[in-house]
């Protein structure tokens, strides 16, 4: 009893450093990014010192590895998988590109939260076949001009037992169709932090782990459901063997 009430206490705690330093940096992560696309390093300086600051503050930390091995002057599609609140804080160790995510339009509505990442993440109704397709469109629009994306393939966090949910096709056809080439993204140990189906948080440590980069050249629509089968076979097979490994 007083383990769970210490619990929603430290929770509680974890809500208010996520949601302080935001506040505080919000001005420098945004500012950069509504005077020119071409200042968003600048952003996503101030947003990793963000997440240095929550981790100072409730001792959940992030580690990336491998993440020397993406070219940052490059395009790529990113894809990670869904595990927790925590990928939030995870994206921007993991990852060293400056990039724009795809995510759920009901994120947009938390407080303060919503309205900084309103500034790289296009939001959608995933119950609106329009809206997916107006975020696709975007999302082109963006890898065209140089910019990099994040998508998780499951569409939605994963709250079962599963290791992975099974993938939709949208994020491989994108690739295809935009000829940009897919960095596959593992997130590990979040669980172990954040219970699947859970809120309630404990302190440790998350690690990243980029995967080697799948080309889509010469790919065409009908190699869709191939290449969707392929990284998921590539992810699972690495979050079996980090599981096995711990």
């Amino acid at each position: 009893m007083i383990g769970k009430l210490l619990q929603y206490i430290y929770t509680g705690w974890c809500g208010i450093m996520f949601a302080i330093p935001m506040i505080i940096f919000s001005p420098f992560m945004v500012i950069p990014l509504l005077i020119s696309r071409k200042l968003e390093g600048i952003t996503f300086f101030f947003i990793r010192c963000w997440v240095y600051m929550f981790s100072l503050t409730t001792g959940i930390w992030f580690i990336g590895h491998n993440k020397k091995t993406v070219d940052t002057s490059k395009s790529f599609i990113f894809l990670i998988n869904h595990t927790s609140f925590l990928d939030a804080c995870a994206i921007p160790v993991a990852i060293p590109s400056s990039l724009v995510g795809l995510g759920k339009k009901e994120l947009s509505k938390i407080p303060v939260f919503g309205w900084v990442t309103s500034r790289f993440a296009i939001w959608v109704d995933r119950s609106s076949p329009e809206s997916r397709k107006e975020g696709i469109k975007r999302m082109k629009d963006l890898l065209s001009g140089g910019t990099s994306v994040l998508v998780a393939p499951e569409g939605t966090r994963n709250n079962t037992d599963e290791i992975l949910l099974p993938f939709r096709h949208g994020p491989f056809r994108l690739a295809i169709e935009s000829n940009i080439n897919i960095i596959p993204v593992i997130i590990h140990r979040a669980s172990k932090l954040m219970r699947r189906g859970s809120l309630l948080l404990k302190p440790g440590v998350v690690h990243s782990y980029v995967l080697p980069e799948v080309s889509v050249q010469g790919l065409t629509e009908d190699d869709v459901e191939r290449l969707a089968d392929d990284v998921y076979k590539m992810m699972k097979d690495k979050i079996v063997a980090l599981d096995e490994s711990a």
